[in-house]
């Protein structure tokens, strides 16, 4: 089991609490918590579990993944993941279809690469099987299909 690190966290939560200008007890009111728990947070006195961490994550307006990275709850690879998918799920400027396609080419890109998705990706998140209405298959053409090319006449 991981161990946390906790004073890393609370370091990074100053950080981030500052950096969006908000004062302890602005925070903890937002995320739902107690101002003294937050604060023993902030100084590395207390572990916060997943569900706190994603409450202060979300009133940050920042990544849960990478909070869950920091308390050692999550591994860095899979926080790299997570955090891709979501942006382009985040992302104002292209639509639902767009998003589902990219995500459809980040995931056959990552399995090209050796990295298995896990069931029930988010690639997946409008219902549709991986894959479904995708513009490509990884690693294969419209040549690689069952159809046997005509010959051509002379």
């Amino acid at each position: 089991m991981a161990s946390l690190n906790v004073g890393n966290l609370g370091e990074y939560l100053r950080e981030q609490r500052r950096s969006a200008q908000l004062s302890l007890r602005q925070l903890a009111e937002a995320a739902g918590v107690s101002n003294p728990y937050l604060s023993q947070i902030e100084r590395g006195l207390r572990k916060p579990s997943a569900e706190v961490l994603q409450q202060v994550a979300k009133a940050l307006r920042i990544s849960a993944e990478t909070l869950y990275v920091r308390a050692g709850i999550l591994d860095e690879r899979e926080r790299e993941e997570l955090e891709t998918r979501a942006v382009i799920l985040a992302d104002p400027s292209i639509n639902e279809r767009q998003k589902s396609v990219l995500l459809q080419i980040y995931a056959s890109f990552r399995k090209e690469n050796g990295f298995e998705d896990e069931p029930g990706d988010a690639a997946d998140e409008e219902g549709r099987a991986p894959g479904a209405d995708a513009p490509f298959s990884a690693g294969g053409t419209a040549a690689d299909t069952d159809a046997k090319p005509s010959k051509p006449s002379h």
